[in-house]
């Protein structure tokens, strides 16, 4: 199965750059400024774009994520609202679309129900951040049957096991938790983060990709010397968020601009 995901990893090997991926909340701060966001996201040179599916209590992540997940609650983003989103988007753009959201809302809809609506709607991928890899054996049938690339978390403390199943379960791209915790900009690295990424590749045969605490271009660059990409999510939202709901837009395209920078390998 080629994928848009595949096709743009293949791309950004050929031009030695690593891809940088973004998080938003959709619905944050509305639907209709979403739409305008990912495209402005687009234009500065985003290359795979999470879409956060809000729900009501994100485990995985940390206070700006939480915030903006229940701002756009308050706004209306349901599943169906941020699938329909995903299509006016669509129309617009093929920069592939990540879905990132919890079992919980995948189990109320039903995975064959829920990955075939995502897969209609335009939808590359899903990570559904509560989901473990041993436990994923019917939403993986699910996501083949619909051409949905799948994204599984792995963190430091993963053994070899978890390690193994998720390099073969994976069709998208690993992602790597820098760190034990939540979501949340951090001002560095981990030392430990290429030794970590390393033994990842060694049973990966997809991308692997860093997030959690990445907030600079100075990380960018740092975690794409190691990894294929890196991904970004609430230094984003902090941005949009000080911008206010009309800036939002102008503020993720200038941001993510400047962290495009850090992901090309000969700069």
């Amino acid at each position: 199965m080629r994928t848009r995901i595949a096709d743009r990893f293949a791309r950004l090997k050929e031009a030695g750059e690593g891809a940088l991926i973004t998080y938003v909340a959709a619905g944050d701060p509305s639907l209709d400024e979403t739409v305008d966001i990912v495209l402005a996201m687009e234009d500065a040179g985003v290359d795979i774009v999470e879409l956060g599916m809000p729900f009501s209590d994100p485990v995985a992540d940390g206070p700006t994520i939480q915030a903006a997940c229940q701002r756009a609650i308050a706004a209306g983003a349901t599943p169906t609202a941020v699938l329909r989103t995903v299509e006016r988007i669509r129309r617009r753009s093929e920069m592939p679309i990540v879905i990132m959201t919890y079992l919980n809302l995948i189990h109320h809809a039903g995975y064959k129900r829920f990955a075939c609506d995502a897969a209609d709607a335009g939808v590359d991928g899903m990570l559904i951040s509560d989901l473990p890899v041993g436990a994923a054996h019917q939403w993986l049938r699910e996501c083949r049957a619909c051409d949905v690339d799948t994204v599984f978390l792995v963190a430091p403390t993963s053994g070899e096991d978890t390690l193994q199943k998720v390099g073969e379960a994976t069709t998208g791209f690993v992602y790597c938790v820098s760190r034990a915790g939540t979501t949340g900009a951090r001002s560095d690295l981990p030392e430990d983060l290429p030794d970590f990424v390393q033994r990842v590749r060694g049973h990966a045969s997809h991308p692997v990709c860093v997030g959690f605490g990445i907030s600079t271009p100075e990380q960018v660059r740092a975690v794409c010397r190691t990894a294929d990409g890196a991904v970004i999510g609430s230094a984003l939202i902090d941005r949009m968020s000080d911008a206010g709901p009309k800036g939002a837009a102008k503020a993720a395209g200038e941001f993510c601009a400047q962290l495009k920078a850090g992901t090309r390998r000969d700069a």
